[in-house]
């Protein structure tokens, strides 16, 4: 298992790979990725640290697809461009012959520019491991669009054909079935027909028709989970900006006179609300949501701070039982939390009264 972390040194953001051995530093792989210029390819360089060996791959102003779609839905023109992205990083590998094997597909380890569906991948140098894609392929299953059909369609079949066939399957037939999301599905109006003896099912087709049956099942509770989890958001967002929180109503009887309501007893913990403000003591919002994202780019993020000093995607608060936790994103000038910066994407557990800053944006955690 790859053993990774994220640093800051300098200007820039790395993801760092400890590497299992002492690396032969004038072999072919390592001599063409140091020189850098692949297009698709995160930079990279190696260094050496206490008598260690590591990778350090660039990672500023880009970030990982688990953070880039936690909140929202991969779609069709997601899909098609990261297909035409593999088929793009393939034919540059096999320019510089370079084997594209080495490729590691986890998504915690694929960025995306945050201006646009370009991507960049993480080569590894005579890696043996595991490379990831079902992994990534599981990724966009509880991701995708389930409002599109004919996208759950292709993405069930890349599922199924890379389980079957492994890494052969991406050396071409995966661009065939990507070809599925080229045009819209047509609905074909059926005319009433006289009704026939259903055909005898043998075993096989009956073991198919079951699994065929049972993906769609899937894919019904995911669409209406789909349609819950984005009225859900909007909701709750709606209330985390409006500065207040909705109390749900509790109903009485018309005629309770004489009668004692008990009224259950909750610990201070339970009663506690956190808000963040603005130095200036102005209530920015209220934390009601299991995450929070802050950043300048409005749209993709639930607090927008408009400051140039502020990334994008800039840092997020996670609620985890009866705690918080501010975690950077792989922002350019930092995140701190009482003037102590932050690594990419390190978690840090916050206290009543704490500073955060977010480039040259200080807000506080009450």
């Amino acid at each position: 298992m790859l053993q990774t972390e994220f640093i800051r040194s300098l200007n820039s953001n790395y993801e760092r790979v400890l590497l299992d051995e002492m690396p032969e530093e004038k072999k072919y792989q390592y001599c063409i990725l140091s020189r850098g210029g692949i297009k698709g390819l995160l930079p990279c360089s190696l260094r050496y640290i206490n008598g260690l060996a590591y990778l350090y791959y660039d990672i500023t102003s880009k970030q990982n697809i688990i953070q880039l779609y936690e909140k929202k839905y991969v779609n069709r023109q997601w899909l098609k461009d990261f297909v035409w992205s593999i088929k793009q990083i393939q034919t540059e590998l096999g320019r510089f012959l370079l084997n594209e094997r080495n490729i590691v597909w986890y998504p915690e380890h694929v960025f995306q520019d945050l201006e646009g569906n370009f991507f960049s991948f993480l080569y590894l140098p005579y890696y043996e491991g595991e490379k990831g894609f079902l992994k990534l392929l599981s990724f966009l299953v509880e991701h995708i669009d389930y409002e599109d059909e004919q996208l759950v369609e292709c993405v069930y079949k890349m599922y199924e054909q890379y389980e079957s066939n492994g890494e052969v399957y991406l050396q071409g037939q995966v661009f065939e079935d990507a070809k599925l999301l080229e045009y819209e599905k047509e609905e074909k109006v059926k005319m009433q027909e006289p009704e026939e003896t259903p055909p005898e099912v043998y075993p096989k087709e009956e073991v198919q028709r079951e699994e065929k049956k049972g993906f769609w099942n899937f894919w019904g509770d995911k669409r209406r989970q789909s349609k819950e989890t984005r009225a859900n958001y909007r909701q709750n967002i709606q209330r985390a900006m409006s500065g207040y929180a909705v109390a749900e109503d509790e109903a009485f009887e018309e005629e309770a006179y004489g009668r004692t309501v008990y009224i259950e007893e909750k610990s201070e913990k339970e009663k506690i609300i956190r808000r963040l403000y603005t130095l200036e003591g102005r209530l920015l919002v209220q934390l009601n949501t299991i995450t929070l994202t802050i950043g300048k780019k409005r749209g993709e993020v639930d607090v927008c701070l408009e400051d140039m000093s502020v990334s994008r995607i800039h840092a997020k608060i996670i609620k985890e039982e009866e705690n918080f936790y501010l975690e950077d994103l792989n922002s350019t000038n930092g995140t701190y939390k009482n003037g102590l910066r932050l690594q990419p994407y390190e978690k840090r557990m916050l206290e009543e009264d704490d500073e955060i800053k977010c480039g040259k944006v200080v807000l506080v955690f009450r």
